[in-house]
Parts: C-alpha cells; sequence; structure tokens
C-alpha cells in the first residue's frame, strides 16, 4: 500500500467509523421497538384472553388486520383519548442497556474521530517542518537534501521544491562562473594596456629630450588618460571577483572628506574651485578609509568638472541611529534629466561629460559604498547644481 492510499484512508477513517457507529445504533434502536412494540401487544392480548376466553379468537383476528395497516392509516390515531387514556400512560422507561450502548458507541467515535485528526495534523505538522528546515538550510548556505521518504499529499511540493533549488543553484553557479569570467577578462585587458602604456612612456621620454615638446604633450596626455583607464579596470576587476578586502573601522567623515579634497587639490588650485567643508565635530562611521577617500574623490571631482572657475563644491553630513549620510554638491547646470537613471553605469558618458573622461569614476563610487553597505544617488538641486548623496547604514 503506497503513502497516498495509507493518507487517504487515514482521512477516510473518521467518517467509516462515524457511518459504522450510526449504523450500529440505528440497527439496535429498530429492533428494539420492534421487540418493545410485540411485548406490549402481546401483553396486551394476554390480558384480554385472560379476562374474556371467548374473545381469544376475535383478538386474533383484530391481530391480522392490524398488521395490515400502513403507516398512514395508523400515523394520528388517537382512539383511546376519548376513554380517557393518553400515551404518556403506557411510556415504559427506555432499556438501560441501550443508553449504555449509544454511550459507549459514543465515546468510541469521538476518540477515534479525535485520534484520526490529531494523527494527521502531526503527520502534516512534521512535514511542512521538514520542508521548512530544508529551505532554511538553502538560506543559509548549508548543504541539504531532500530525502523522499513517502508519497503523501506534500510529496509532489516536495518534488517541486527540489526542482526549484537544483535550479537556482545551476543557475547560481553559472553567474558566478560569468562573474568570475568577466573579472577575468577586465583584468586581462588591464594587464595587457600596461605594456603598451609604458612603452609609450618610454619613447615620451625620448621625444621630450629631443624637443618635441608639443607632440610629447599631446602623447602625455593620452598615456595619463590610458593609464587611469588601466588603474580602473584593475580595480573593477578585484570588486567583480569579490577579491577587494575593505577594512571595518570608525571612519571620521570630516578627516575623509578633508582627504579627498587634499588630493585633488592641484586640480582645485588650476580651475580656482575651493571645497567647502563644515566642521560638524565627530561623526563617524564603520567603512575603509583609502577606499572611502576614492569613492570622494571621484564625486568630488565630477563636481569640480562642472562648476565654473571661481565656484565652489559644497559638502555636508549628519547621522541618526540607521545611517551616517554624505552631501556633495555644486554651482553647476547639473545632470540632464535622460542621464540621471544611467550615471552610475560603467563607462557611460552623459550629454555634459567632460572630454577626457572614461565614465568608470561614478561607478567605482558606487561600487565602494555599496561594499561598505551603503549607497549613492545623484539629483538636481532646485536652486541649480549636482547633488550627489551617500548613505552608509549601521550594521
Amino acid at each position: 500500500m503506497n503513502g497516498k492510499r495509507k493518507q487517504r484512508i487515514l482521512y477516510l477513517a473518521p467518517i467509516l467509523m462515524l457511518f459504522l457507529c450510526l449504523s450500529c445504533i440505528a440497527v439496535i434502536g429498530l429492533n428494539t421497538y420492534r421487540k418493545l412494540v410485540f411485548e406490549h401487544l402481546s401483553a396486551f392480548c394476554e390480558i384480554a384472553a385472560e379476562n374474556n376466553p371467548e374473545s381469544e379468537q376475535y383478538f386474533l383476528t383484530a391481530l391480522k388486520e392490524y398488521q395490515t395497516l400502513t403507516e398512514q392509516e395508523i400515523d394520528g390515531n388517537h382512539y383511546l383519548e376519548k376513554y380517557g387514556y393518553h400515551a404518556g400512560e403506557f411510556y415504559q422507561v427506555f432499556p438501560s442497556g441501550m443508553f449504555l450502548a449509544f454511550f459507549l458507541l459514543s465515546l468510541i467515535l469521538v476518540f477515534s474521530f479525535g485520534c484520526g485528526l490529531r494523527k494527521i495534523h502531526r503527520h502534516n505538522q512534521r512535514r511542512a517542518a521538514y520542508l521548512t528546515e530544508y529551505l532554511e538550510n538553502i538560506n543559509i548556505g548549508a548543504d541539504s537534501t531532500l530525502i523522499q521518504t513517502q508519497e503523501d499529499d506534500f510529496s509532489h511540493l516536495q518534488d517541486e521544491i527540489y526542482k526549484t533549488v537544483t535550479m537556482l543553484y545551476q543557475t547560481r553557479e553559472s553567474a558566478v562562473a560569468s562573474k568570475k569570467r568577466y573579472a577575468e577578462n577586465l583584468a586581462n585587458i588591464a594587464h595587457q594596456l600596461k605594456t603598451p602604456i609604458t612603452a609609450a612612456s618610454l619613447s615620451l621620454q625620448l621625444m621630450e629630450k629631443e624637443g618635441s615638446s608639443e607632440y610629447s604633450v599631446k602623447i602625455k596626455k593620452q598615456l595619463d588618460r590610458l593609464n587611469r583607464l588601466e588603474e580602473a579596470l584593475l580595480m573593477l576587476s578585484k570588486m567583480d571577483a569579490g577579491t577587494l578586502l575593505l577594512k571595518q573601522e570608525k571612519v571620521d567623515i570630516y578627516t575623509v572628506l578633508n582627504l579627498a579634497a587634499e588630493n585633488i587639490s592641484d586640480l582645485l588650485l588650476k580651475e580656482h574651485i575651493s571645497v567647502d567643508i563644515p566642521d560638524k565635530g565627530c561623526i563617524e562611521f564603520f567603512g575603509d578609509l583609502e577606499w572611502t577617500m576614492e569613492a570622494l574623490i571621484n564625486l568630488m571631482k565630477n563636481c569640480m568638472e562642472h562648476s565654473h572657475s571661481g565656484g565652489h563644491v559644497y559638502c555636508d553630513y549628519t547621522w541618526n541611529p540607521l545611517y551616517a549620510e554624505i552631501q556633495i554638491w555644486d554651482e553647476g547646470r547639473g545632470f540632464a534629466p535622460e542621464d540621471l537613471p544611467h550615471l552610475f553605469e560603467r563607462f557611460y558618458r552623459g550629454k555634459y561629460a567632460v572630454s577626457n573622461g572614461i565614465g568608470i569614476g561614478l561607478a567605482l563610487a558606487r561600487s565602494i559604498f555599496e561594499l561598505q553597505n551603503g549607497t549613492v544617488t545623484a539629483r538636481n538641486l532646485q536652486a541649480g547644481g549636482a547633488c550627489f548623496e551617500i548613505r552608509i547604514y549601521s550594521h
């Protein structure tokens, strides 16, 4: 007998028991009723025959005629009432054995029904707990296997869960492998760029010695751009491969903003742009100082590149129990509306992008903050200018 048949029998057992008990009660009750009617008629005929022996044949004839009456002819007959007799005067105590049998059968019925339901409930609880535990182990990354020990109403669900989990495992492995290949390709491209950059730099040095300054300036600019691209690609490959390890230590926001501004001080001085960083006391978050500074440099440079000469780049920061927030904004013309959804995509260059950009800086900044349980968003200010908002959430 397979598991599904056992489960059906388990559900039907209480119903079958109820039907059996009711059938037994009905049969016993009918037989008892017939016996009582027979005994009453027999006692009445015996008394009548003893009091009037000549009427014995008359009573037997009347009894035969009574047996031929239908239920409709008997129903509603109150002949004896006109002589002062009532139904209650003919009442006899129902047999105690009948009450006992009915009580015992009722107890058996209730007990059997309750046991059946309890067994079904406990079985369903065990099966549900088993499947839930399996999914919990999968969610935390623990090895777990579904074992089909029996067939029941949960068997189909168990099969579908196992198929879905297996498919998700395969999809995840495929995605991880694809991500790894992508990171390896980025790293290979970056390393391939390094060789021609080095060779070109040597050639540039020779050209400078020979006095070809006009061409050397142009070549130097392109080499600098290639060098930035190579560094960015190496950094991206480490992030994608999961090999970029960030520290978890207290980082003072005022300090890291000033360090970022100092690293681009030459560019700021050249463009006659200043960075305004208010001192709001010690406000800290847990993260990596060096990589946070790298991300902030990219955001500040973006604001600087879109500011007019003599302008300002503004910074502000706050803290609450959920996150630390940093804002960096400029006084430029802001972002083109169609660029806002794509600003943090790799190699995306917006409508107002500077000519020497490669479209990686904002993507790097977002990746760095995401690795520190943070987010970066961009918006346009109502008074003009672009604003970056960084939120680093508490662990």
